[in-house]
Parts: structure tokens; sequence; C-alpha cells
């Protein structure tokens, strides 16, 4: 039975070998060249991966990963397609579906929803339940740079508290939209906001996530 991460894996893949390498995306300015030579790096140099989320080895990310967008793109794609090579840590499952569900399923949305005629993707209740699980786990992580009191909402009325303070905004989602809220992706998330108007508007132009 496929995983959540290897299905989500085999959707990106899909998604941006359909893109095509001068595609945008949500992550900024990458186009997917750029976002798959990232996947491709966290998975394959973790000499260079660290860079993701230590500001001391940023700029040896930003080589490696300049030196992967430079290969051929299809074979960026095939590399994320047939996954970690055999000594990586990535290729034990129950370590692949922890670390790479939410990843994998943040960055096919990154490459839908940057497309003009993007519609909202239906979830099954247990892939939606998996994203909350592990949302409700780092939520704190995630709202850490939030500048005001952060809520996240299930529909069902289950909460996780990202960020401590006042005032205070609850945003409700299902637990896909809620992620992409989280994860820094506030405009693109169909989500219910409620809060007074500048505690929002606050709220839209913090950069949550993981990343530094």
């Amino acid at each position: 039975m496929s995983t959540h991460a290897k299905r989500e894996r085999l959707l990106l893949a899909d998604l941006l070998e359909t893109a095509g390498p001068e595609a945008p995306t949500l992550c900024g300015d990458w186009t997917t060249r750029d976002l798959a030579a990232h996947v491709v790096v966290r998975e394959r140099r973790p000499d260079a991966a660290g860079g993701i989320v230590l500001p001391l080895l940023k700029g040896r990310l930003e080589r490696v990963q300049a030196e992967f967008a430079a290969k051929p793109y299809e074979e960026l794609v095939q590399l994320i397609r047939t996954g970690p090579p055999r000594m990586s840590p990535y290729g034990i499952k129950q370590l692949d579906e922890a670390a790479n569900t939410v990843e994998f399923y943040v960055h096919a949305e990154d490459v839908r929803r940057a497309q003009p005629d993007w519609s909202p993707r239906e979830l099954d209740r247990i892939f939606e339940d998996a994203l909350w699980s592990r949302l409700e786990k780092a939520a704190r992580l995630l709202g850490r740079k939030s500048p005001v009191g952060l809520v996240l909402r299930r529909p069902d009325g289950q909460t996780a508290v990202a960020h401590r303070g006042t005032p205070v905004v609850t945003v409700t989602g299902t637990p896909g939209e809620l992620t992409m809220f989280a994860f820094g992706r506030q405009d693109a998330a169909h989500v219910e906001v409620d809060g007074d108007k500048e505690t929002v508007a606050m709220l839209y132009e913090t950069k949550l996530g993981i990343s530094m």
C-alpha cells in the first residue's frame, strides 16, 4: 500500500514534469527548476541541506543547489520520482513518511497554485488527519514569527495554538489549507480569518514557516 509521502512524491514529480522547467511557483522567485533542485538537494546532499534551517550553511546550500539546477530538468524530475539513494535516511519508510508527507504536499501545491486556473484539491479524510497530526506537532515552530496570537482551527472545532499572544487571530480551514497557511502560503490558502483588520494584515505580512 502506497504511503502518503510516496503518493505526494509521485504527484509532485508529475506536476513538475507537466509544468516544465520555467513555470512559476509559490516559492518566491523560484521557478519549477529551482524547486526541483531544492527537493533533490534536500534528499541527496545532507552536507548542504542543513542550510535550509542553519544560516551558517546557507552559502553552501545555494552553491550546491545552483549546481543541481544547472542539470537537465528531466534528470531532476526523475531523481524526485525515483526517490532517495539506497543509503539515505529518507529511504527508511517511517522516516520518509514523517519527513516528506508535508514537504511534498506543500511543494505540489506550490506548483499547482501558482497557475492561474488552479482549483482546490479534494483530500481524503485519512490524509487530512495525517496532515493535521503533523501540523499540531509543528504549529509552534511554524508560527513562531507571528506578531500576534495565532490559533489554527479545523471546521470540526479542533484547534492548535501556533503562537501565544494578544490580540489573537483565529484561522479556520481544512488541515490541507491550514498547512499551506502555516507554511507561509497565506495568500494562497482557502481559509476563514477571524480578527481585527489591522491584526490580520500584520499576520499576512509575516513570513510564517520553517525558514530562518
